[in-house]
């Protein structure tokens, strides 16, 4: 086994505090990163207190991870020691159903999806344990290569909350022509905005807070709206080809409907709390259309890392010792952030 030393909690209550485990050791087809960075996601203080259903404790939280490899197993063809490597949301699954070959990992049909933490490996048992820790063991083939030429902090968002929001913008062919909405301006929110303009779209953002505005225009969008001036809602009745929704709270979907044009498509890559609720005259009118994006698959990662590398587009972070990372959880539930904590990991 291998030492390693991170940061759990060990009950729903816990505060996250340091924690030594060990990592499996490196099989033939795996490796071993060195895991320089890891951002915080708001779904990380969602399963560190068990609001996503019974958690498994000890837990120790983080998806997105940034690193350099440090040792491969005899099998592995991908990477060689010395390579800059992430990881996301995700380290196994069947790799063998439909479902898995056709690049969609995290739908994996026979239910075999490993998550990165607050999840078991394959053997049903050992549990794994996410990125806040000093060094991580992992299959090759759910890991993604990570260029050296944007800024490693920047780049380890970019495993969640990055390929979140340009799996939707990929898969509905959004660019140049098209007008996007992205609502919300947090940590989705900021990198469905560059993903859009990169894209060629022209971008609005809606927004509640007229304190974003500046910041919205300096990440590229072309357009504000105020969504609590009833006057700027009227000006972008049927204007939108796409919605980006990256709001997480209840809000008033059959609003924005209204400024979708026909065809329009509202995409949601935020997870309300509660079932969402709208007349469905609201969507039929005009032909338009709910859905909602999840992550992507390791294939479409690596695409938009690349993409990132040619567009240097990083994550807008806020760079934190590990022993912040408490403060910095109260401060993501206050919204008081730009746009993301990332935890340097050199730190612990």
């Amino acid at each position: 086994m291998i030492a390693a030393k991170g940061y759990a909690v060990h009950s729903q209550t816990d505060k996250l505090a340091p924690w030594n485990f060990d990592r499996r050791n490196v099989g033939p087809k795996d490796v071993l990163i060195e895991i320089l960075f890891s951002g915080i996601c708001h779904s990380d203080i969602h399963q560190v207190r068990s609001e996503w259903g019974a958690a498994r404790y000890p837990m120790v939280p983080g998806h997105e991870i940034v690193g350099r490899i440090t040792e491969v197993g005899s099998a592995v063809s991908k990477f060689k020691v010395g390579d800059l490597a992430g990881i996301g949301c995700m380290v196994d699954s069947c790799k063998e159903c439909p479902t898995c070959k056709g690049g969609q990992q995290q739908f994996c049909e026979k239910g075999e999806t490993v998550w990165t933490y607050n999840s078991v490996e394959r053997d049903k048992t050992t549990p794994t344990y996410g990125g806040y820790s000093n060094k991580i063991v992992c299959t090759e083939e759910f890991v993604v290569h990570v260029s050296d030429k944007l800024p490693l902090a920047g780049v380890a968002p970019l495993l969640c909350a990055g390929i979140t929001t340009y799996s939707p913008i990929k898969r509905w062919g959004i660019t140049k022509g098209h007008k996007v909405a992205v609502l919300g301006l947090g940590g989705l929110g900021h990198m469905a905005v560059k993903f859009a303009v990169a894209f060629g779209a022209e971008v609005t953002v809606l927004s509640t807070s007229p304190s974003k505005e500046e910041d919205a225009r300096k990440l590229g969008a072309h357009n504000f709206v105020i969504t609590k001036d009833p006057e700027q809602l009227k000006q972008y009745a049927k204007h939108f080809d796409f919605i980006i929704d990256s709001v997480s709270a209840p809000h008033d979907y059959e609003m924005y409907f209204k400024l979708l044009n026909v065809n329009g498509v509202h995409i949601c890559v935020g997870i309300p709390p509660e079932p969402i609720k709208f007349p469905g005259s609201a969507l039929m009118h005009g032909n338009r259309a709910l859905t909602a994006s999840s992550i992507g698959g390791i294939e479409e990662t690596q695409e938009m890392l690349d993409f990132c590398a040619a567009h240097d587009i990083v994550s807008e972070v806020e760079v934190i010792n590990i022993n912040y990372v408490n403060e910095a959880y109260e401060r993501v539930l206050g919204s008081d952030v730009k746009y993301r904590f990332v935890i340097d990991m050199d730190t612990i």
